[in-house]
């Protein structure tokens, strides 16, 4: 019976790893579709998501309002703090997208060059639009109108009825092999035609390669790693633009008030903030001056001669750093008092040591687990 259940059970393995290959990770998307690969890509960074049934729908449309969610997460903008005012008269500062569009404004994705213009959020955004985001998105060559007609003309038969004000985008476009369709109509640009989901994904996936190698001016200074002076983190480490700050690393907090060990409590709120950058060896920034420190005194013991020295531990469990993000942390500090050789003896001996700390003190605190920021915008992962 051991042999048959172990048996049962490989059986299922086997069945299970083989299955994974033809579908993955929605239940209507198998490795021979067309946009496997790019759609597995951008999912597994939370850029398209599928459906609460287990499925992606790949030949469905995505609204206009969806496809500036979808850019401004793929060009890795979504926490940018930005002051851009628009001015469309069919969306408020409620809609879902809003925070979206008006980041797609200001990084030259989309224009808003007339007062109460519509955005038109909820129609299909079309293969033009999309194309012309994902093109808007880069620093390009300038090319003729002709040229990108002769560009165009060698691979699309639809060539002529590409409108006007989308030629030179559809010509860059080609030239830097972004344009992606569904394999029936790859002979066609169909420049009005509602972009399908698994369209935009590859759109998606190629706008991402180009605005790598060359972003738009204000993406590039975004996408800029920031540096500056400050506490330097010495084993901090950097990958890409993403720093990460290791496990029992120690830094400096200021507190915002004071405590004692005579007369605090445990379990008692507190507040302190940094003065300075956190940042590498390297000089990036990976938690900004003025970050706010938010916990509990985890432990407090009085004082007593001959008894014990006064004990205090702080714990801070949340960050909340200058560009708003409350990030959930635990990090752990033992608030102890500068003493001279004579004193150390001394206290060892007769105890009664009272921690007394003021408003504006560093203490030190030790982070439990290591955090990753983003250098480039200083958002905690």
């Amino acid at each position: 019976m051991r042999n048959l259940i172990i048996n049962i059970l490989g059986t299922i393995i086997l069945l299970m790893s083989s299955c994974a290959g033809a579908f993955a990770f929605f239940s209507d998307m198998d490795t021979n579709h067309w946009a496997y690969k790019q759609i597995k890509d951008l999912s597994e960074q939370s850029i398209v998501i599928g459906y609460p049934d287990g499925t992606f729908k790949p030949d469905e449309n995505v609204t206009r309002a969806e496809f500036a969610s979808m850019a401004i997460k793929a060009l890795g903008q979504e926490h940018a703090n930005v002051i851009q005012s628009i001015n469309f008269a069919d969306i408020n500062s409620d809609y879902w997208a809003y925070d979206a569009i008006e980041k797609a404004v200001y990084f030259d994705l989309i224009s808003n060059d007339k007062d109460s213009e519509n955005f038109r959020p909820e129609d299909p955004v079309s293969r033009s639009e999309a194309l012309s985001i994902a093109v808007n998105s880069l620093t390009t060559e300038q090319i003729s109108r002709q040229k990108a007609i002769d560009v165009l003309s060698k691979k699309y038969k639809d060539t002529n009825e590409i409108p006007e004000n989308f030629i030179i985008t559809a010509g860059k476009a080609e030239i830097l092999d972004m344009i992606t369709s569904i394999p029936e109509r790859k002979e066609y640009m169909d420049s009005d035609r509602p972009a399908t989901r698994a369209e935009v994904t590859a759109i998606l996936n190629n706008m991402m390669i180009q605005a790598k190698l060359n972003p738009n001016a204000k993406l590039a200074e975004a996408m800029r790693k920031k540096t500056g002076e400050g506490y330097v983190i010495e084993n901090a480490t950097v990958q890409g633009s993403v720093g990460t700050i290791p496990k029992d690393s120690i830094v400096p907090i200021i507190l915002n008030r004071g405590f004692s060990t005579q007369y605090s409590l445990k379990g008692e709120d507190f507040t302190a903030h940094t003065d300075k950058n956190y940042i590498t060896p390297d000089k990036y920034i990976m938690i900004y001056n003025g970050t706010k420190f938010i916990g509990v005194l985890r432990e407090v013991q009085k004082g007593r001669l001959f008894v014990r020295n006064g004990i205090m531990k702080l714990e801070v469990q949340t960050i909340n750093t200058p560009n708003d993000q409350n990030f959930i942390t635990n990090m752990i500090g033992d608030v102890t008092v500068k003493k001279g050789r004579f004193m150390t003896w001394f206290r060892k001996v007769f105890k009664g040591e009272k921690i007394v700390v003021k408003q504006g003190n560093t203490i030190y605190v030790r982070f439990l687990r290591p955090i990753k920021t983003d250098l480039t915008n200083g958002w905690i992962y």
